[in-house]
């Protein structure tokens, strides 16, 4: 009987396991773990880079992972391609922090007459910010024809239209006047 059922089971795996979708495998980032490729429901989009953004030299301040087709070159990052950007926090950040240091990030790598046709997609991008705490997950996902989607933890917090937007939110990491040059070029798996 016991042989029936240990067929019966491997049987039901056989018919079962391919069907499931395959495990993604990970890779570490200063102790943050992050999938080797995100899906969508338009692509898979594969890991291009990941760093660990310092502050003061000494302080983490974020582990990020950046993910983009791999077709894509580096230069051209920030055209209308789907891109995804996670960042895992090592302290606890207000939204009001965040809104800040996005205005000012933005306003260094696009124009003023840029910034002023962002102005109300942007207060409307700092308006989905949360407080966040050690461990909290922000991500980015840009999609072509969909506009830039900021979640927390996973939970989807807004979407905000415009191949422009996107270009300018992601310049902060990624774009003339980047963050960190060094993160940029983690990010980008660049060296």
């Amino acid at each position: 009987m016991k042989q029936v059922n240990a067929i019966i089971i491997v049987l039901i795996l056989s018919v079962v396991a391919p069907q499931m979708a395959p495990a993604t495998e990970t890779v570490e980032v200063g102790g943050f773990e992050f999938d080797s490729v995100h899906r969508t429901v338009q692509a898979d989009i594969p890991l291009r880079g990941q760093g660990l953004l310092r502050y003061m030299v000494f302080i983490k301040a974020y582990a990020g992972a950046f993910y983009m087709p791999s077709d894509v070159d580096p230069e051209k990052v920030l055209d209308s391609v789907p891109r995804r950007l996670e960042l895992v926090y090592y302290h606890a950040i207000t939204a009001d922090d965040f809104a800040q240091a996005t205005r000012k990030k933005m306003a260094d790598n696009v124009s003023e007459t840029e910034m002023a046709s962002l102005a109300a997609r942007l207060e409307q991008f700092n308006s989905l910010y949360r407080d966040v705490q050690p461990g909290d997950r922000y991500a980015l996902t840009y999609l072509p024809g969909r506009g830039t989607e900021l979640s927390l933890n996973g939970l989807r917090l807004g979407v905000v239209p415009g191949d422009d937007f996107a270009a300018a939110v992601f310049a902060i990491w990624l774009g003339p006047k980047p963050i960190d040059r060094s993160f940029k070029k983690a990010l980008l798996g660049v060296t």
